[in-house]
């Protein structure tokens, strides 16, 4: 494996983890603001109140008693995603594509029984997937219905789009592709493909997966090269809107597109991971200079339009 010496990494504009923690979440992103996107079900009740589409929330599970009607809960549905809600990483996450009758199948063909989502949903409750180990909450939601368009870049699951916004400005984005590796998530440390995607475009500019350059989808077998997000202009529109949303300076908004109705916010992420530079195969801090030289204010659109044609 070839070493990288801490001097190409700067020359690449690359930023590490104690630049984002000290002067992008510790300077822009007060601590009373992250229960607005740690807690994935204020989230959705904030995006409600601004008008942004979610995904569609089937239940909650609060208490360990509530799992005696687990049945009679999930009964009125084929197909849905159990998530802690205050979860991150991709960790506590089920996603049940079809059942047949008590059985659950999972997007990677696995079948669970209901004893085994009441286990996990306790697990959920009891923090093992939270962040700090906290008492949780299980929410059960709409599968996003997986729109065709994305068929050669994914494996049984729906991808998202990453869009890191800073000052309002987004300023780097992504596609996290699932694969067999990820269990249909689109989760990069399970496993998912990261693609760069070009700001102004909406088209891919490198891929890795586990950080090691790919050109074509595992499973698939597509190049990457094709690969182009549709509705690009509104994508960044939704994610540079969650800037006045949230009152955080420096967040990840993840994305998603529904065959049925459009272009959903998943959820937000006060403290995003760096790999998304890995992806793009260059460095945050120019884009992010860039938006500190601004000198006036600007509608969440003008920023968008600002990022795609001015953004090195």
């Amino acid at each position: 494996m070839k070493l990288v010496s801490f001097g190409a990494l700067r020359r690449k504009n690359v930023i590490g983890l104690n630049y984002r923690n000290i002067e992008l979440i510790g300077r822009y992103n007060p601590r009373s603001h992250y229960p607005l996107v740690d807690n994935k079900l204020m989230t959705k009740s904030l995006a409600a109140e601004w008008g942004v589409p979610v995904t569609e929330l089937y239940a909650t599970i609060e208490r360990q008693s509530q799992l005696r009607q687990l049945h009679e809960i999930l009964e009125p549905y084929k197909s849905f995603v159990i998530k802690p809600d205050h979860g991150s990483g991709g960790k506590g996450i089920i996603v049940v594509t079809h059942r047949e009758e008590d059985v659950f199948i999972k997007a990677s063909g696995e079948a669970l029984s209901l004893p085994d989502l009441r286990k996990h949903i306790s697990n959920i409750l009891s923090g093992l997937y939270s962040l700090g180990g906290r008492y949780d909450t299980a929410i059960i939601e709409k599968v996003v219905a997986f729109d065709p368009m994305f068929a050669d870049y994914s494996f049984e699951g729906v991808p998202d789009v990453r869009i890191i916004v800073y000052r309002g400005y987004p300023v780097m984005a992504m596609m996290r592709c699932p694969t067999r590796e990820s269990d249909g998530k689109a989760n990069l440390h399970q496993g998912a493909v990261g693609v760069g995607i070009d700001l102004k475009t909406g088209k891919a500019l490198s891929a890795v997966i586990h950080n090691r350059p790919v050109t074509h989808h595992p499973d698939t077998h597509h190049d990457f090269a094709h690969l182009m997000v549709p509705e690009w202009g509104r994508l960044l529109t939704m994610a540079s809107a969650c800037y006045e949303m949230t009152g955080l300076g420096y967040l990840g908004a993840d994305l998603v597109f529904d065959k049925n109705e459009g272009a959903l916010l998943l959820e937000l992420n006060a403290r995003p991971g760096l790999a998304i530079q890995i992806a793009n195969g260059k460095g945050l801090r120019r884009r992010l200079d860039t938006v500190d030289a601004q000198k006036h204010a600007r509608s969440a659109k003008e920023r968008v339009l600002f990022s795609m044609y001015e953004m090195e």
